[in-house]
């Protein structure tokens, strides 16, 4: 456990796309802060980016994440969950209610993430594939990354007024955002509709106690930073380095934390 070990005592937390990478670092640093934590999570197959760290770990169970968790003396559980489809938020806070307890920290992590572009190329400026930009692309990310969240959102709002709880905390995680993101133009709009539906949510929710939140992770190295990707933050005017997933959980915890408490309705970007 952290010098932090006791900051979320007796909260109980749901972190979507838990399985690998930024997911799974919160999971851990919320777990290590004495929260209970739920680990949503679905294993997926990608057609179009086939092969690597990065595609290997998002087809991976979060099992192995619950077992470091267990193994620190922290509460976690897992869950596989398909955001698109209906009924899943409900399952999920129903899960983790028989578990832990009422929930009171949302994380929406989880992404639909494909990389699509408006150009004809098959190739990013990276050397990366990308596709171009479809029904099947632009749903795939929208339906969990804007409509998986928002639902979520709402039953963790409803819920939270069920249980007359006065104490909450909702934390989006962003990429790209309104300024646009070539080359995987449907993630960075869903992403945009993320930020935008957790502003909602900031005042919206305010009155029950809950502070919402997103933080915009700087490039993080989750299996799929080439050296390509590093040369160009290097070379990049607006990116500082390569993050590791913990250092963004050591924000998100922050943000959930009553130390916190005064920060909400803001777009955090990382550097």
């Amino acid at each position: 456990m952290s010098d932090h070990a006791s900051d979320l005592a007796g909260h109980v937390a749901i972190v979507t796309g838990a399985n690998h990478g930024i997911g799974a670092a919160i999971a851990a640093s919320l777990a290590a802060a004495g929260s209970a934590v739920l680990l949503s999570y679905l294993r997926l197959a990608d057609e179009i980016h086939d092969g690597g760290p990065y595609q290997d770990a998002r087809a991976a169970s979060a099992d192995p994440v619950v077992a470091d968790i267990t193994a620190g003396g922290g509460r976690a559980a897992a869950i596989e969950a398909d955001l698109i489809v209906t009924g899943s938020p409900a399952k999920l806070f129903d899960f983790a209610e028989e578990q832990f307890g009422p929930v009171d920290i949302l994380i929406n992590n989880a992404s639909g993430w494909i990389a699509d572009t408006f150009k004809a190329s098959t190739i990013d400026r990276l050397n990366r594939p990308v596709a171009q930009l479809s029904t099947a692309t632009f749903d795939q990310v929208f339906r969990v990354d804007a409509r998986g969240s928002a639902l979520m959102i709402a039953e963790f709002a409803e819920r939270h007024r069920a249980h007359g709880a006065t104490w909450g905390r909702i934390v989006g995680l962003s990429s790209g955002g309104p300024e646009g993101f070539p080359e995987e133009v449907s993630y960075g709009a869903a992403k945009a509709a993320l930020e935008n539906l957790t502003m909602s949510a900031a005042f919206e929710l305010a009155d029950l106690g809950i502070t919402a939140n997103i933080v915009r992770p700087p490039v993080t190295d989750t299996g799929w930073v080439t050296p390509e990707v590093e040369k160009a933050v290097k070379e990049s005017d607006d990116l500082f380095h390569v993050a590791k997933p913990s250092e963004v959980a050591d924000v998100v915890r922050f943000l959930c934390s009553d130390a916190g408490g005064l920060i909400t309705g803001n777009v955090l970007h990382l550097r």
